[in-house]
């Protein structure tokens, strides 16, 4: 399987603490961490475990966060296609609670690949799945030449009007910020998430169903990155030629593994359990 993903990063610092401070409350952490995230390396990493690489096309800000961002990223599988910005690599703060739970702050301007850039995308020609997260309209077009597409509804204010054919988009039912919205033409498959009560989806050719969720194989430790390796494995999953019911098991079991572990990146699913 050659896969991709096409989307921003960002470089989190997690801080565990029993509680999202209120207005004015001093908490104190229990740890704290450091790691590229953000939907775009989520994805690209999860993608790596279960197809043993992933090219990732993306933005960082010509400094020693971006750098380290792309190296600890190719040390986890990805092969990752940078374009230099003047403006500094985006950051964020991301508080993790008792319930393991996310509440995310970024700080500075999401950078994303655009079309004008120098990188290969020439790539997507031989790429059987990829999945899109953030870049402009032409990175989007581009991402379109890979066999099967896959986005993120994050990504509405891009998909909105491009006229670009997606074979999935995945959503959430429960979250505003993540709504889908119809667009032209429908896609082959929308799938709206609903966290531990699993969601649903409906087929471009009228069929619509619901799938489960999948029980974590140990205790939940941290919710961030969950919806993006979920994307990943729905992604894989329509890649190998999966039917939905078979993709969104695979789906399913990546967003679960991944909540398993600290940060996104240490549970997450690897190829021998797909």
């Amino acid at each position: 399987m050659n896969v991709a993903v096409v989307g921003n990063l960002e470089w989190v610092r997690f801080v565990r603490v029993d509680h999202v401070p209120h207005a004015g409350e001093i908490v104190h952490p229990q740890e704290t961490w450091e790691l590229p995230g953000g939907g775009g390396p989520v994805a690209a990493v999860q993608l790596a475990k279960v197809a043993g690489s992933c090219t990732f096309f993306t933005a960082v800000g010509d400094d020693d966060l971006g750098r380290r961002s792309v190296a600890e990223l190719e040390g986890l599988g990805v092969r990752v296609r940078p374009a230099l910005r003047a403006a500094p690599t985006r950051q964020a703060i991301t508080f993790v609670d008792a319930d393991g739970e996310r509440t995310i702050t970024t700080v500075g301007e999401r950078l994303e690949s655009r079309a004008e850039d120098p990188l290969p995308w020439s790539e997507f020609d031989a790429a059987d799945a990829v999945y899109f997260t953030a870049g402009d309209l032409g990175a989007l077009r581009a991402a379109r030449r890979g066999r099967v597409l896959v986005a993120t509804t994050r990504a509405m204010d891009r998909l909105v009007g491009s006229k670009v054919a997606l074979d999935a988009v995945v959503g959430s039912a429960t979250d505003p910020s993540e709504r889908y919205a119809p667009l032209i033409p429908t896609p082959g498959l929308v799938v709206r998430t609903e966290g531990g009560a699993g969601g649903s989806w409906e087929a471009a050719d009228g069929d619509v169903g619901r799938y489960p969720a999948v029980p974590p194989p140990a205790p939940i430790s941290d919710l961030y990155g969950c919806g993006d390796s979920f994307a990943a494995g729905l992604t894989f999953g329509l890649g190998e030629g999966r039917g939905v019911s078979d993709a969104l098991d695979l789906a399913a079991r990546c967003g679960a593994w991944c909540a398993t572990g600290r940060g996104p990146f240490e549970g997450q699913l690897s190829s021998a359990e797909r």
